[in-house]
């Protein structure tokens, strides 16, 4: 939310967003595409007479982030999927044959072919390998941040509902506001995951929508510029997600226990069977706790939340040429709203719940040595309810929003040596249906004319489609990528753009340096959250003598990028960068009372600003972790574009047509650091932690009346005077040992204390019933991961 105008939340709608209208599933012929910037390793080792043989492969990328041991086939083949772009180190030692490192690039979203002939030993040998040669890869067009699996696995354990947005949030640039919310440098709402190559623009936030589970996760690559023209519509950052497992031969998989502080308790299974050319997986997840969403007073009154999830996946290759894939998932969140002071001793009782049901498929044909064609294809129904008891205060809300959504895109592939094409299209088809109603119960907190109950149920499509074209190439030292993209989009507005997209970045051998420049323009469509509803003439009847309502515009912005990647004694990378972004119709959301239920608006424009920093050691002997440093400042301008504005807040917006004032996530310093040792082979510790200088806050209060209504704790946190929250200090800690160890089976378990300064951290502050947010005291999580 804004700092600028804040809405009545009398007035205001209630009405968790939901949308979408779907496409059926041509006959068998949809398919996925694969993520940007990922490709596939086809390798093929043979002894000295040209013979395959089976062998392990030590496959390191530290730039990626990747450290995998696979095995080959009888025949000496191994296939490696889904492998971000760069320079990976192939070992390896078998016994009778001289140990062998050798390197490969991954440049193309084409197979990669490699042979690997091994010769007889005259004498033993052995071989140390370090992945210090792929520490930067020197042939990336800009900034793109890698979490990997070893990184994902040990990564410290999260409250149910956000161990992926966990993740997310310790990269430079990102932070959180209230439940989870993700704001890649300052935007709102702009957040979009791409799960195996399948793009999800919807907020995942607790609050909104369920959990992607961290433990399903392989890999991530996190943009928040020079994103590729093949993603759109959401462009405040990217963030690609792998959950493709590598495909080994029998049955492999994991389970994870976990449990905790808050009554947090949960317990998550996968598998993978591979034989021949099929492989099928599934996962489940189960999870509860009493620290579902952000309490909104230090009590945590009324927070409990319980999740699950299913999902179940083939594949198949057919051909050396032809895969397919599909998956359905279905997911659930069951969770209630936290409560004031007032509204616990009333007796209120909100809940919500959000289920999702997903189908995806996915086909790819490789036509040449140097083409490649992919579809795919996603059909996802989401519904989220809101229901309130009759003691809730000041206001009863009621909702049951749902969504259908058909997703489709195709993409051709042709690699040309040093360079690649990209050519593709999308359309993106949702059915949003809306189902609000609200029973006013204290009318001394709205305005005297807003009538006492309301009732809204609408409907529509959103319609979007898009084209895209991207040109990637390596000339020397340089690297070049360069995209354009066409979006339009069709809801209660008719909009289209064009977006250019330009990376480039030029390699430095001497120094180990990569210093890269990108410009991307982009197109933003609204949140569909709630949408209908705020632009719904009907709700010119709930305050009849003063309101404003404005189309919501998508925005339209600028987003410029320049830094430098080094290598520093080829132990430690630091990546540093500069970035400017300017946005017009800058979108913002407000939201009814503390509930999750929240709509859009927009404002004239908005210039952000920053610099980032992130120091990395992949594996240093026996120490490895990251700190990262983020320095924002963020303006918006009056007056408001896009949004529904009743009683004294329409009058503000109708009169307030000049000036600036900061964006809620105008945060100015952020820091975020984890630092692991391994103690012994069998033995890690690691310390971390998480500075916040605070965010600006809205409040109309004095600090008498915060001290009336949430005591000293919160008051000590609150700065009146710079009208921003108190800055925090967080220190984290992590015990982990690995208790098993055999060739087939692994067994870790790890013990997490957070906030261990115990520190009240205020992450949001607007008053009474304005959307507080307060986060987790001193906790101590345990995980058990069981890997097969």
């Amino acid at each position: 939310m804004t700092g600028g105008i804040r809405q009545n939340t009398g007035a205001l709608s209630p009405v968790h967003w939901i949308n979408r209208f779907a496409i059926l599933l041509l006959a068998g012929a949809i398919s996925l595409a694969g993520q940007a910037n990922h490709g596939s390793l086809q390798l093929w080792v043979t002894d000295s007479a040209g013979h395959g043989i089976r062998v392990s492969v030590q496959i390191v990328s530290a730039a990626n982030q990747y450290r995998s041991v696979l095995e080959t086939d009888s025949q000496g083949q191994l296939e490696v999927r889904q492998l971000p772009y760069g320079s990976y180190t192939l070992a390896i030692q078998q016994e009778g044959f001289t140990p062998v490192s050798e390197s490969v690039a991954i440049r193309t979203s084409l197979p990669t072919r490699h042979r690997i002939q091994l010769k007889l030993a005259g004498v033993k040998q052995t071989l140390t390998v370090t992945a210090a040669p792929t520490l930067i890869d020197p042939e990336q067009p800009g900034a793109v941040n890698q979490i990997g699996f070893d990184r994902i696995a040990h990564r410290i354990s999260s409250i149910p509902g956000r161990s992926l947005q966990d993740l997310v949030n310790s990269q430079p640039g990102w932070l959180y506001e209230g439940n989870a919310v993700l704001h890649p440098r300052g935007s709102e709402y702009q957040t979009q995951f791409v799960v195996d190559g399948i793009p999800l623009t919807d907020n995942r936030s607790p609050g909104f929508g369920p959990e992607i589970e961290a433990d399903d996760l392989q890999s991530m690559s996190v943009y928040t510029a020079g994103i590729p023209a093949e993603y759109g519509r959401k462009m405040g950052g990217v963030v690609e997600v792998n959950t493709v497992r590598d495909l080994q031969p029998g049955v492999h998989g994991q389970v994870v226990l976990s449990g905790g502080s808050f009554d947090t308790a949960g317990a998550f299974a996968k598998a993978q069977f591979t034989e021949g050319k099929n492989t099928v997986g599934g996962s489940a997840t189960g999870s509860r706790t009493a620290h579902y969403l952000n309490p909104v007073v230090p009590q945590n009154y009324t927070n409990t939340g319980t999740l699950g999830d299913f999902a179940l996946s083939y594949q198949r290759g057919s051909t050396s040429n032809d895969l397919l894939g599909l998956s359905v998932r279905h997911s659930l969140s069951r969770y209630d709203i936290p409560n004031e002071q007032v509204q616990q001793a009333a007796g209120q009782r909100q809940t919500a719940d959000n289920i999702e049901t997903t189908g995806i498929a996915w086909y790819k044909h490789i036509f040449s040595s140097s083409s490649l064609g992919e579809l795919g294809g996603m059909v996802r129904d989401n519904a989220g309810d809101f229901q309130s008891n009759p003691f809730s205060t000041p206001i009863e809300v009621f909702q049951h929003n749902w969504f259908r959504e058909g997703y489709f895109k195709a993409m051709l592939t042709a690699d040309r040596g040093p360079s690649e094409w990209k050519f593709g299209v999308e359309t993106d088809n949702t059915f949003l249906h809306e189902n609000t109603s609200f029973i006013i119960t204290d009318p001394s907190r709205f305005d005297p004319d807003t009538q006492p109950a309301f009732a809204f149920r609408d409907q529509r499509g959103d319609l979007e489609q898009a084209a895209f074209v991207q040109y990637l190439v390596h000339i020397s030292n340089w690297t070049i990528s360069a995209g354009l993209r066409w979006d339009h989009y069709q809801l209660l507005l008719n909009n289209q753009a064009l977006e250019p997209r330009f990376s480039i970045s030029r390699y430095l051998p001497s120094s180990e340096l990569v210093l890269h420049f990108s410009y991307d323009r982009v197109f933003q469509t609204p949140s569909s959250e709630n949408i209908l509803l705020s632009s719904s003439s009907e709700v010119e009847s709930i305050d009849p003598g003063v309101f404003l309502r404005l189309p919501v515009q998508p925005s339209r912005g600028d987003y410029i990028e320049g830094g430098f990647i080094k290598a520093v004694r080829n132990r430690i990378k630091l990546d540093v960068n500069y970035f400017l972004r300017t946005v017009d119709n800058f979108a913002d959301d407000d939201q009814i009372e503390n509930t999750s239920i929240s709509f859009p608006i927009a404002f004239r424009k908005a210039s952000i600003y920053g610099a980032e920093a992130k120091l990395d050691i992949p594996e240093w002997n026996r120490l490895s972790g990251f700190l990262s440093y983020s320095y924002q400042v963020g303006k918006a301008w009056n007056p408001v574009t896009g949004g529904l504005f009743l009683g004294a807040d329409a009058t503000a917006a109708e009169t307030q047509l000049t000036g600036h004032f900061p964006i809620t996530q105008d945060q100015r310093n952020t820091a975020r650091g984890r630092l692991r040792y391994q103690v012994h082979s069998r033995f890690w510790a690691v310390g971390g932690l998480q500075y916040d200088s605070g965010l600006p806050f809205q409040f109309d209060g004095d600090p008498e009346t915060v001290l009336a209504q949430y005591g000293p704790q919160v008051l000590s946190r609150i700065n009146f005077a710079r009208g921003r929250i108190d800055p925090s200090f967080l220190l984290n800690a992590s015990a982990g040992a690995t208790i098993n160890r055999s060739d087939s089976v692994r067994m870790e378990l790890q013990a997490d204390g957070e906030n261990l300064t115990n520190v009240l951290n205020v992450i949001d502050f607007g008053g009474l019933f304005s959307g507080n947010a307060i986060g987790p005291s001193r906790s101590v999580l345990l995980r058990l991961t069981t890997t097969f």
